[in-house]
């Protein structure tokens, strides 16, 4: 499986455009987020992943 590691992060007063709003609703927003988008060739299939940054 490829993964592609991304930030998320506060731009103004939104957060990164490349991660639509609908898909952060879950998320504690006071924390710093990694996004991990999953490629699986198997199933040609992207999947999208949350992680909280280490300190």
């Amino acid at each position: 499986m490829t993964t592609i590691k991304r930030k998320l992060y506060k731009r103004g007063s939104s957060f990164e455009t490349t991660i639509p709003m609908p898909l952060l609703f879950a998320l504690d927003k006071s924390k710093k987020h990694n996004v991990l988008f999953k490629y699986d060739s198997k199933e040609n299939r992207w999947y999208i992943e949350f992680e909280v940054m280490k300190k």
